[in-house]
């Protein structure tokens, strides 16, 4: 079979599964927004800093759970901004926005989409996005399409990281996980929607 066939095909018609990943809820449930969807689905962009996806998985390690938080630039498809703590708090998100913001520079009237888990919708991730300029979007609740993008790339984490083997501890599947991003996914995956490039090879 050709490699990840169905994914273009299904991106080409905009088709996508009703079923999400399973999440922590930690005694919360996804809230209203604190944005409208401005993306619908449409997953492309033009250039750097136009469009950027946001959101948090998780994994178990023998001393508790490590939860990474992921910033993508479609356009590119690298992940630009990435944070992993221990603790699933709004805090984690914050730190991937100013992780991203801060190395890029001007990123004013940037989008940023996420799903509407209480992280994202909390005021110090909101106050985060308005000091870099960005503008808010937000997905339905519960759909998982409507973050598609980048819960592709942590479905590619969890089946070539994350399930791998078992992690004795935080730190350890900490360095795994970035690893991994830098070295395999920007630098050696190639992207069918990238023209077979790999992130590294795009724009920045």
């Amino acid at each position: 079979m050709y490699e990840r066939s169905v994914w273009p095909i299904c991106q080409d018609n905009r088709w996508w599964s009703p079923f999400g990943k399973k999440r922590a809820k930690n005694g919360k449930n996804p809230g209203p927004p604190v944005h409208d969807d401005l993306v619908e689905r449409d997953f492309t962009a033009v250039g750097p800093n136009q469009l950027w996806l946001t959101d948090i998985t998780e994994h178990q390690t023998a001393e508790g759970k490590p939860y990474p938080c992921a910033t993508n630039d479609v356009s590119s498809g690298r992940m630009v901004g990435y944070s992993i703590d221990s603790r699933m708090k709004s805090s984690l998100a914050v730190q991937a926005l100013h992780d991203v913001g801060t190395r890029r520079g001007d990123v004013a009237c940037c989008i940023v989409h996420s799903d509407r888990w209480s992280q994202f919708r909390a005021r110090s991730f909101v106050h985060a996005s308005n000091r870099h300029g960005l503008v808010g979007s937000m997905g339905k609740m519960g759909t998982a399409g409507d973050n598609a993008a980048i819960e592709s790339f942590f479905a590619l984490l969890q089946k070539n990281v994350l399930d791998w083997r078992s992690w004795a501890s935080r730190d350890e599947l900490r360095i795994a996980v970035v690893t991994w991003t830098e070295r395999t996914y920007h630098r050696r995956r190639r992207q069918v929607r990238l023209g077979r490039l790999t992130p590294s090879s795009t724009r920045p």
